[in-house]
């Protein structure tokens, strides 16, 4: 799989980033840890050598279920993990940076990344030069490579910009949910930052997978998902769904694989998308090699459209 430099650092990333979520297992039902490991395994194999994960993720679980699948291969990967908001004070932060090595059993991590902006959560507010300042100093230790934000508007990368390079940005982004496209999208190309999209396949509605009745079992965050919960929403995914399939057929690949390759063909975007097993993560990996021409990408553009074009302001999915 052709990598690709994040930001302006000298970091190579895969388009393609394995997402760990779901190993976290809290707002997931049916994950098993060895299934979990499994598929970050093949997903390397695959090609996909940057792997995604967070401090919230299960409280530390995700990134010790990463560290029990990278043990003889840290070296071989890109590791990107995150601080949450409420972990955002100088001390805080180093802190964090702390568990997630020992979390993840190595003595450096490849990209940390704010999560959401202070505030979010009804967490304290921290001005963003305090957090900068610490992760200024994680850097300058060897601890951390890069710097990057998730779920940040446009303002608020720049504002952060002012105490050290930003070199990534992480918002939820898939043909079904494109609100950076406006503003953030624009910033990052001007700016080089990597977007590194996660929700690429929209919590697995562009899979296709989701019929027309589904129910999610108890405990699966994804039913308050606006995409799935708002009846209008998802019957306008359905309408688009059946418009995308042939254009997959014609392609002989499957919808996932079509969604992630249109993806990662828009400027700066790079796509996190999980896996809960090996035969998964195989597929993910497999559309680095879908290659749409500008008519396809158009075409799928205005498909996609029949569910955007209806969305609300809201900046994520979820109501929580």
């Amino acid at each position: 799989m052709e990598k690709r430099i994040l930001g302006r650092s000298d970091i190579k990333i895969t388009p393609i980033i394995m997402g760990t979520w779901q190993a976290g297992k809290k707002m997931w039902t049916g994950i098993e840890d060895s299934e979990v490991i499994k598929g970050i395994r093949e997903a390397i194999e695959a090609g996909i050598t940057t792997v995604d994960t967070a401090e919230v993720y299960g409280d530390g679980y995700s990134e010790r279920i990463v560290a029990q699948a990278l043990a003889d291969v840290r070296e071989q990967v890109v590791l990107a993990t995150k601080v949450f908001a409420n972990h955002l004070k100088y001390d805080q932060v180093i802190e964090a940076c702390d568990r997630s090595l020992k979390n993840l059993n190595t003595d450096y991590i490849d990209l940390y990344q704010i999560h959401w902006p202070s505030g979010t959560f009804k967490s304290e507010i921290v001005p963003i030069e305090e957090t900068m300042n610490a992760l200024n100093k994680l850097k300058k230790q060897g601890k951390i490579r890069a710097i990057g934000v998730s779920n940040f508007s446009s303002e608020q990368i720049a504002e952060a910009s002012q105490y050290s390079r930003i070199d990534s940005l992480q918002p939820p982004y898939s043909l079904f949910w494109r609100k950076i496209e406006k503003k953030e999208t624009p910033y990052c190309v001007e700016n080089n930052i990597s977007i590194i999209a996660y929700s690429s396949l929209a919590q697995g509605l562009l899979t296709g997978k989701f019929g027309p009745n589904h129910k999610f079992a108890e405990g699966d965050h994804r039913a308050k998902n606006t995409l799935f919960s708002i009846k209008e929403n998802y019957e306008r995914v359905q309408t688009a769904l059946e418009k995308l399939r042939p254009i997959a057929e014609r392609k002989h690949c499957t919808m996932a694989e079509l969604a992630i390759a249109w993806l990662i063909a828009q400027p700066q975007t790079n796509a996190i998308v999980g896996a809960r097993n090996a035969e998964q993560a195989t597929a993910n990996a497999k559309a680095a090699d879908v290659k749409l021409s500008s008519n396809e990408l158009a075409e799928i553009d205005v498909i996609g459209q029949i569910v955007t074009n209806y969305l609300d302001d809201r900046p994520v999915m979820w109501d929580f």
